[in-house]
């Protein structure tokens, strides 16, 4: 045989070769995962915000004038002692004409009563001093025996009379005197220049202070105006009296306990923030979820247990994500929940031996969001595949990636 016919025999060989090689079957690369033991927590996650637990809003207490809220959001203020705003009159509303001219009859009407009033009280007067010369007289005659008793009894019993009637003249001169002031100050407009006050001289002002001390969290009324009573002014708060509230699905509230351990994460901080469960809202609302989904929901009310200089930087409504502790299990086998399925309602994995994978069903407990605690079914450092896909079946040849 020449040397090319052996050079032609060696390439269809070694064509031949590859042929048959490529026909055989390949091993199925595949992730794998060595089972080892290890703590599993597990948790329900939740958002929320942070409160201050006692809010304190200061409203005015009378309808008023109010003056300019000086404070800021963020000042500390002291029970008792920081004023938050004063409160004076107001003025009076401006008269139209037709009301202005009504207003100026009264006041006429109750000057021609008073005059009135101020001649009874000249008539009263000067009949009371003529009835006390005749009662003189009498008396005269009467000590001269010239006239009965009886009579100088009903001189006496007159003036009295009219020494009462004096006395009613008099008042009713007063009455009618408060009627007049009482009718202009009906006539009174707003920039009228014997009703302007002086807001730094004037006695009849209210100070609103502060009920506690703490910092103020909202201006909710900044401007000087007229307001009705019961207007919120400001809110007062203590930073350090912190907590969480966070919204939760029912179905995963209904999981929780009074006293469960929680972890505020997502805060803007680089660590969490440890908490405990106080309290769980008996009653639930409606929420519509970002998908337009109606979700029953439940309030659940965190006290923050960390020092406050981990949290310090937090405030009142500030956004936080929550994981509460409802079960746990310490150094126990664990494998990923992408390594586990089910087959014929239990699950099962993919044990790796030899390189060739084996069905092994396995009873879980305890699972996260990531793990799942083995009962029954493999042992420590036992390797199983992850992610088992449609290729994957019992007894494959594998290759690790």
């Amino acid at each position: 045989m020449n040397i090319k016919n052996l050079v032609k025999l060696i390439i269809v060989l070694g064509l031949i070769a590859f042929f048959v090689y490529s026909m055989l079957p390949q091993p199925l690369a595949i992730d794998s995962y060595s089972v080892k033991k290890s703590d599993i927590i597990v948790t329900v996650e939740g958002e929320g915000q942070t409160r201050i637990h006692d809010i304190y809003t200061v409203s005015t207490p009378i309808e008023g004038r109010v003056t300019r809220v000086e404070i800021e959001a963020g000042d500390y203020v002291f029970a008792a002692e920081s004023v938050i705003a004063n409160m004076y009159p107001s003025n009076p509303a401006f008269l139209d004409r037709r009301t202005e001219i009504q207003a100026q009859a009264d006041v006429e009407g109750a000057k021609a009563a008073l005059a009135l009033a101020t001649a009874r009280v000249k008539q009263a007067k000067t009949e009371l001093e003529y009835n006390l010369a005749d009662n003189k007289r009498i008396k005269q005659l009467f000590a001269k025996k010239l006239i009965s008793e009886t009579d100088m009894e009903k001189s006496d019993l007159h003036i009295k009379t009219l020494q009462a009637e004096l006395e009613t003249v008099v008042s009713n001169e007063k009455l009618m005197q408060s009627r007049l002031e009482a009718a202009k100050t009906n006539l009174l407009q707003p920039d009228n220049a014997d009703l302007a006050i002086d807001s730094e001289n004037s006695d009849c002002q209210i100070c609103i202070k502060s009920p506690v001390d703490g910092m103020v969290l909202r201006i909710l009324h900044k401007s000087e105006s007229i307001v009705p009573v019961g207007t919120p002014l400001v809110e007062i708060g203590d930073p350090e009296d912190l907590e969480a509230k966070i919204e939760m699905l029912s179905t995963n509230a209904v999981k929780v306990k009074v006293g469960d351990k929680a972890l505020l994460k997502n805060w803007g901080g680089d660590h969490d923030i440890n908490a405990v469960v106080r309290t769980i809202e008996p009653s639930g609302f409606t929420k519509i979820s970002a998908l337009g989904i109606e979700q029953q929901r439940v309030n659940i009310i965190l006290n923050l247990t960390d020092p406050i200089e981990k949290w310090k930087q937090l405030g009142d409504a500030f956004r936080i994500e929550a994981e509460i502790i409802i079960d746990s299990a310490e150094n126990v086998l664990v494998v990923p929940l992408s390594a586990l399925f089910r087959q014929n309602q239990q699950w099962s994995v993919y044990k790796i031996v030899d390189d060739v994978t084996q069905l092994q069903k396995v009873e879980i407990g305890k699972r996260n969001d990531r793990y799942a605690e083995i009962k029954n079914g493999l042992q420590e450092n036992d390797e199983i595949v992850l992610y088992p896909g449609n290729k994957i079946s019992d007894n494959i040849k594998i290759s690790r990636k």
